[in-house]
């Protein structure tokens, strides 16, 4: 096996690595929306399709803090 071949096999092999690596990385933020405070981020995504002066708040506020 000469240089030529060996990196053409490490360069196949690589990118499909990484791009298990990338799906597997996909596959745990959609599973996984919710972080470990039980806050959902992507809610926080709507605020930049719903830009409005008079839009609802994605969360609301209390006058108490939450225990």
């Amino acid at each position: 096996m000469d240089v030529n071949t060996f990196s053409a096999y490490a360069y196949f092999f690589l990118t499909l690595f990484l791009v298990i690596v990338l799906y597997a990385y996909i596959y745990h933020l959609y599973t996984k929306r919710k972080s470990v405070d039980g806050v959902d981020y992507e809610e926080y995504a709507k605020m930049a399709l719903d830009d409005d002066l008079d839009a609802t708040p994605v969360k609301s506020k209390s006058k108490e803090k939450e225990k």
